[in-house]
C-alpha cells in the first residue's frame, strides 16, 4: 500500500468520528497555539529593546562614579573630558550627567514634580538633531559649549512646561529654576503620547555646572559617553576602567561601591539573555502541552487498534506484512497531529495578533517614548518547528499502537469480535 492510499485511509478514518478526532487533537492544538503565542510576544519585546536601542544608540556608555568616603573623593569631569581628547579614535563625546532634584516656578505657578537635568552640549547630536536618549528638538537650540563653558542661565525644557506654563510659546520666555531665573532657548519634542506632571516630558536641561550648584555637591555620579561605533565600545571600556582604576586605586576595583561601567551593548545582550531565559522556560510549560496531546493520540489510536483487530486479521491474510500495517497506524497518527498543528498554529496566530495589539497599546503607552512598534508576529520558523514538533509527536506517541498491530496474529485477529 501507498503511502498516498495510506493517507486517504487516515482521513477516513478520522472523518468517520469527528468529534473523536477534534478531542484526539485538542492537546496537540492548545500546545501548539500556545508556544506560537509565546514565541509571538517573545519576538515583539525583542523588536521593542532593539527599536530603542537604536532610536538611543548602540555605541553609547554608561559610567558611574559614586565614589568613596561619602562622595568626598570622586573622579572629576575633567579627568573624563581629558581622556575624551586624548583618544577621538575611539571617543566622539562626554557629557555628566546631574540630577539636580525637582521643581521649578513660572510666575506664581509652581510645578513641583518638574525634574531638572544638567548637561553638556554633548548630550545633544546635532548631526542625527536628537540627544543621546533619542528625544528631538521642537523648537530652538540646544546647550551650545558657550553656555556650558559659562554657567550661563539658559535651559531647555519638555514639551509638558512648554504647553502647561507657556501656553506653547515658551521661546525666550523666563523661568525660575533652584531660584535662579532661566530663559527658555529650546523646547523638547513629545515623547509620549500622554503629558502629564511628572512624567517623561515634564523636565528642564540646565549646564551640569549649574546643576551641581543647585544641588549643593561637586560630584558628578554619570558621565554617558559616546564611542566611534559598537566595535570600540569595549576598548573604550576598557580605557574608563583603566583610568578609574587608576584614579581609586586596585584596591576598590572589586566592591562595587566606587565605580561602574557598562556599555550599551552589554545591556542589550543581558535584557535579550534575560529574556531567552524566560521565553524558553514559557516555552518548556507550553510543550506540556504537546506532550499531553500526544498521550491522548496513543491513547486513541490503541483504542482504535482494538476496534479494527478484524480488519488487521483480513489485511494480513491478503498478505500485508508488519510493516505495512505499521506504516498505515503510524500515518493516521502523524496526519491527526498534523491537522492539529494547522489549526493550532491558525489559532495561535489569531491569539498572538489579538494579544499583542491590546498588550503592545499598553507597553507602547507605559514606556512613554514615541516611534516604538510592537508587532507580535509569528516567524516562519517558530511555525515551522511548531508544525514539525507536532507531528513528531503524533509519529512518536503513534509508533506503540502501531507496533502492537503490526504484532498481531492474523488467525487471532480474524476470530476476535
Amino acid at each position: 500500500m501507498s503511502f498516498t492510499q495510506s493517507f486517504k485511509l487516515a482521513i477516513k478514518s478520522l472523518r468517520t468520528s469527528k468529534a473523536r478526532a477534534i478531542l484526539t487533537m485538542l492537546g496537540i492544538i492548545i500546545g501548539v497555539a500556545a508556544v506560537i503565542v509565546i514565541i509571538s510576544l517573545g519576538n515583539g519585546l525583542t523588536g521593542m529593546v532593539e527599536q530603542q536601542v537604536e532610536k538611543v544608540g548602540i555605541n553609547q556608555i554608561y559610567a558611574y562614579n559614586w565614589g568613596f568616603g561619602g562622595g568626598a573623593l570622586a573622579l572629576d569631569a575633567q579627568e573624563i573630558y581629558d581622556l575624551v581628547e586624548e583618544r577621538p579614535d575611539v571617543f566622539v563625546g562626554v557629557t555628566p550627567w546631574v540630577s539636580a532634584g525637582s521643581g521649578a516656578r513660572k510666575g506664581s505657578e509652581k510645578y513641583e514634580k518638574t525634574s531638572i537635568y544638567g548637561v553638556s552640549e554633548a548630550f545633544y547630536n546635532p548631526e542625527l538633531s536628537t540627544t543621546l536618549d533619542g528625544d528631538k528638538l521642537a523648537k530652538g537650540r540646544f546647550l551650545g559649549y558657550v553656555d556650558v563653558l559659562q554657567r550661563s542661565n539658559v535651559c531647555v525644557i519638555g514639551a509638558y512646561l512648554e504647553e502647561n506654563a507657556f501656553h506653547g510659546d515658551a521661546l525666550g520666555q523666563g523661568i525660575i529654576v533652584g531660584g535662579v531665573p532661566y530663559t527658555v532657548i529650546g523646547v523638547m519634542k513629545q515623547g509620549g503620547e500622554v503629558m502629564e506632571e511628572g512624567g517623561g516630558d515634564d523636565f528642564v536641561y540646565i549646564p551640569y555646572e549649574n546643576a551641581l550648584q543647585l544641588s549643593g555637591t561637586r560630584q558628578i555620579q554619570l558621565f554617558q559617553l559616546t564611542c566611534t561605533s559598537r566595535e570600540t565600545s569595549g576598548l573604550a571600556k576598557e580605557l574608563l576602567t583603566e583610568l578609574m582604576l587608576d584614579f581609586y586605586g586596585e584596591q576598590y576595583s572589586d566592591n562595587g561601591q566606587t565605580f561602574y561601567i557598562q556599555t550599551m551593548a552589554e545591556q542589550v545582550a543581558m535584557i535579550n539573555g534575560m529574556m531567552g531565559v524566560a521565553m524558553a522556560v514559557l516555552v518548556a510549560i507550553a510543550a506540556i502541552s504537546l506532550l499531553v496531546g500526544g498521550i491522548g493520540i496513543m491513547n486513541i489510536m490503541l483504542v482504535s487498534v482494538t476496534e479494527r483487530t478484524r480488519e488487521i486479521g483480513i489485511r494480513k491474510s491478503l498478505g500485508a506484512k508488519r510493516r505495512d500495517i505499521r506504516r498505515q497506524f503510524v500515518i493516521e497518527a502523524g496526519t491527526t497531529s498534523a491537522i492539529g498543528g494547522l489549526l493550532g498554529i491558525g489559532f495561535g496566530f489569531l491569539m498572538a495578533t489579538g494579544i499583542g495589539a491590546i498588550m503592545g497599546g499598553m507597553l507602547v503607552q507605559s514606556m512613554g517614548v514615541s516611534g516604538i512598534t510592537f508587532n507580535a508576529v509569528p516567524t516562519f520558523g517558530a511555525i515551522a518547528v511548531s508544525f514539525g514538533v507536532s507531528v513528531g509527536i503524533g509519529v512518536l506517541f503513534g509508533y506503540l499502537p502501531a507496533n502492537k498491530a503490526a504484532k498481531l496474529n492474523p488467525i487471532d485477529a480474524l476470530r476476535y469480535d
